[in-house]
């Protein structure tokens, strides 16, 4: 799926137009953003969190030359997925439009 499918979807379901659809998808998307260039931490429950890891500096080898460069360190967004996500994908949890189960009642001893 591309941006441009999602911003459809968007638009679809919600019932908007297409270019209302792209400033809500570009306004969540620049959320993200701007939280992982600060630092924080971004978790949507039921799907996963985005956080950023540090890489630590090394030395490379370019590889048409062969010559050793200096990899200096720098930060990359990870996304971890929830385990309801892992179970949809995986097709043995609910399916993502089905009402989430009820809370079991425990016997009192």
């Amino acid at each position: 799926m591309t941006k441009a499918d999602l911003i459809e979807e968007v638009s679809r379901v919600v019932e908007m137009t297409r270019k209302e659809s792209e400033v809500i998808v570009e306004a969540i998307f620049d959320s993200i953003v701007k939280s992982l260039r600060t630092g924080d931490k971004i978790e949507i429950r039921g799907f996963g969190s985005f956080r950023t890891r540090q890489r630590q500096p090394r030395i490379g080898r370019n590889p048409k030359t062969g010559a050793r460069v200096e990899v200096p360190a720098k930060k990359i967004p990870y996304f971890k997925p929830s385990k309801e996500l892992k179970d949809v994908v995986n097709n043995s949890g609910p399916h993502p439009s089905s009402s989430p189960p009820e809370p079991e009642e425990f016997p009192q001893p």
